[in-house]
């Protein structure tokens, strides 16, 4: 057991977290974290199931006394965003994640920490174990690949689950309870490459833009945070006023995380050396000034690189169209909701950008709380892309979750935080793509909501748990558990 986790309480849930940094979960890859769910049911004595997709849900009967009351699922998703600091050797298919107790924050070394879902992970885990709750009959249901398509909420068979309460525990600030989410699609543009000889006399450079904070484009849309692609191809317009060419550019790594670095290789002619090194200085000032409060460790570098005899650049009509179609993409907040202050109802990022021998692909993502907004901001980003000259490929998405002021499970959850806290717990809707949405289709008739203990910076390496929160998140899931009738 990590010694970061030492003296912490509950014991029982932090144990399981640290249980489970040890096991690699990116998306797609599950195996190891769900053999090691089902292990620890048969281990307890408890029934699992699991279906063609990968989903389990493990079964606990009720307490003594409590037979009678509602069965209520606790959902989680087994994979995490796998992002870590570019001077970070990590392999997140086969190393575990370090912990690192930072003060009243738990936290990794220079990658992601898995808190998004662990907490959920780790509280069906503790949850099987732990013998002392009071509670109706439980369902344990843990899905896989919730971070790169939503596919294991998407695929859940609906014989796996008989609950029609259920408690998602994908949330990530204490004191409040979701009970609504946005929708989401992503869309593509995708333009072959054509490329020629870069010229005889340009020297090769590596632009890269660096040291921003990234996060999830959901939850973090609204925090004015930098945008690494988009950065990246104000450098490269500005230095094509100059006879820069491009050879290759490549930035971000998860398409529902904004993009914290990107770097791109241009040719610039030799005698236009000393004003490139000035015009990136120049700019490199202008982006710490813009963002001075909130990327303190933001960073526009130019390096000289070796090698560029034979070496080949984008046709000139080709650079000119993917810029300016990068430049004209809108990313962050595009709509306020009208109906609950202060969150964000429409947004797109401009989130992944690969470019190969044979193509350039850029990936960008679309929320909305409101389904022909969401049309309509897919719409735009589509009508960009086809300006530009890319083809493109607009996934499926997901469906949003419409609030329901008056479920059952709100109300005995808001009761029961009264009960604890002598206040009222908060009543939100949430920027971001819970699988809420997804389970209430696929098993109709489902009563939820969402909550979880204080997270920040998920889908970054400074993604960090406050400590205080959890016992509260403990408290108030198990004081529900024990009252739901």
């Amino acid at each position: 057991m990590s010694e970061a986790i030492d003296g912490l309480k509950p014991e029982l849930f932090w144990r399981c977290f640290s249980e489970i940094a040890r096991i690699p979960r990116p998306s797609g890859h599950e195996e190891r974290i769900g053999r090691f769910v089902l292990d620890r049911a048969n281990e307890l004595g408890l029934v699992a199931s699991q279906d063609a997709c990968g989903n389990i849900v493990v079964k606990k009967p009720a307490s003594p006394g409590r037979e009678a009351a509602r069965s209520i699922c606790l959902q989680s998703h087994l994979d995490m965003v796998c992002e870590k600091n570019a001077d970070k050797v990590h392999d997140f298919l086969n190393d575990p994640i370090e912990l690192v107790r930072k003060g009243d924050v738990l936290t990794a070394n220079g990658t992601t920490l898995g808190a998004d879902n662990g907490v959920g992970v780790a509280t069906g885990l503790a949850i099987m174990e732990d013998r002392s709750l009071e509670h109706g009959p439980l369902e344990l249901l843990f899905t896989v690949e919730e971070e790169t398509g939503l596919t294991g909420a998407k695929n859940l068979s609906p014989a796996l689950v008989e609950s029609r309460t259920l408690l998602n525990l994908d949330s990530e600030e204490e004191g409040s309870l979701y009970v609504g989410c946005a929708g989401g699609k992503d869309t593509l543009g995708r333009w072959q490459v054509a490329k020629e000889g870069a010229p005889a006399d340009a020297a090769a450079l590596l632009l890269t833009v660096k040291g921003l904070k990234g996060g999830h484009s959901g939850l973090e849309i609204d925090k004015g945070l930098g945008n690494a692609i988009k950065m990246l191809n104000r450098a490269v317009l500005m230095l094509a006023e100059i006879g820069a060419r491009l050879s290759s550019v490549n930035g971000g790594n998860m398409r529902n995380a904004i993009p914290r670095e990107c770097s791109a290789l241009v040719f610039v002619p030799k005698p236009k050396l000393d004003e490139a090194q000035s015009l990136v200085a120049k700019l490199n000032s202008t982006f710490r000034a813009e963002l001075s409060s909130i990327e303190p460790d933001l960073v526009l570098t130019m390096t000289e690189q070796d090698g560029s005899q034979g070496a080949m650049v984008f046709d000139k009509g080709l650079q000119d169209r993917f810029c300016l179609t990068v430049a004209a993409l809108p990313s962050g907040v595009q709509q306020m909701s009208a109906d609950i202050p202060g969150l964000v109802e429409t947004s797109t990022n401009v989130a992944v950008i690969t470019t190969s021998e044979n193509e350039i692909v850029l990936i960008t993502s679309q929320r909305s709380s409101v389904a022909s907004r969401l049309t309509e901001v897919v719409q735009s980003v589509e009508a960009i892309f086809q300006l530009g000259g890319a083809t493109i490929e607009v996934s499926e998405g997901y469906p949003g979750w419409k609030p329901d002021l008056d479920s059952d499970i709100l109300r005995v959850a808001r009761k029961s935080y009264r009960s604890l806290y002598g206040k009222d717990v908060e009543v939100k809707a949430i920027h971001a793509g819970l699988e809420c949405g997804i389970i209430g289709e696929r098993v109709p008739g489902m009563d939820m909501i969402s909550f979880g203990p204080t997270l920040e910076c998920v889908h970054s390496p400074d993604e960090r748990i406050y400590i205080d929160s959890v016992g509260k998140y403990w408290e108030f899931l198990t004081a529900i558990l024990k009252t739901a009738e």
